[in-house]
């Protein structure tokens, strides 16, 4: 079991490393990175930090905190749609499945709704990472335009998510889980922070909205780790 947790625990920390070097570091600093050891962990209670982000105006040098956020989130989602995609093929258990299936819906609308938002807020379309650029899994280190070395890898992967190891693993249910645990974590945090200062009523919504699911998830799927693999 050993091994199991400690590949957790590096995943954990080196998301979190690669975070504070992406765009949001300084939210993830004045956050506080959640603490993690042993098994996946439930997320803290929807909402909860949710007045230490930044102060001030809620802009991150040219951007607004709304158009910074809807740049990070959207590639966050990609990452864990892909890794949604994989288990409704490689999953065993019906309720990883299920999750999948809900997972894959629920943020594949919010994408859409993000990018309509971003047109009509900013004037322009949501920039597109390819391949290698801003999918962390495919080694890329930076999405260029000046957004900071690592965003790929902290935020388009956010959370340690490896698809090719997640394909190749032994028990795909429980590789899942070890991943998209720390993932979900990375987006509530990212949400929980952003709408602190969000200036868009229609996204703050749907922040709230990510926070309460993505908290439901993780507490769901720590239940089935623990009923699974017998780890508390």
């Amino acid at each position: 079991m050993g091994h199991h947790h400690a590949a957790f625990n590096q995943t954990a920390s080196v998301a979190l490393k690669l975070a504070v070097g992406a765009g949001l570091g300084a939210l993830v600093l004045s956050f506080g990175a959640p603490a993690r050891s042993g098994p996946p962990q439930a997320a803290a209670p929807a909402g909860s930090g949710t007045g230490m982000g930044l102060s001030g105006p809620g802009r991150m040098g040219n951007q607004s905190m709304d158009q910074h956020f809807i740049v990070m989130m959207i590639p966050h989602h990609d990452g864990a749609i892909a890794m949604a995609d994989l288990a409704l093929t490689r999953a065993k258990r019906p309720e990883i499945k299920e999750l999948a299936k809900s997972i894959r819906a629920s943020q594949t609308r919010e994408n859409a709704q993000m990018r309509a938002w971003y047109r009509e807020w900013f004037g322009k379309a949501v920039p597109s990472w390819g391949p290698g650029t801003g999918w962390g899994w495919q080694g890329g280190m930076g999405m260029g335009g000046g957004m900071g070395m690592g965003m790929g890898m902290g935020m388009g992967m956010g959370g340690g998510t490896n698809l090719s190891a997640l394909s190749a693993a032994p028990d795909f249910d429980r590789a899942f889980i070890e991943q998209m645990i720390p993932h979900h974590q990375m987006g509530v945090m990212m949400a929980s922070m952003a709408q602190t200062n969000s200036q868009h009523p229609q996204l703050r919504a749907m922040q709230q909205a990510m926070v309460k699911a993505q908290s439901r998830e993780i507490e769901q799927m720590s239940q089935w780790y623990r009923s699974w693999y017998g780890t508390p």
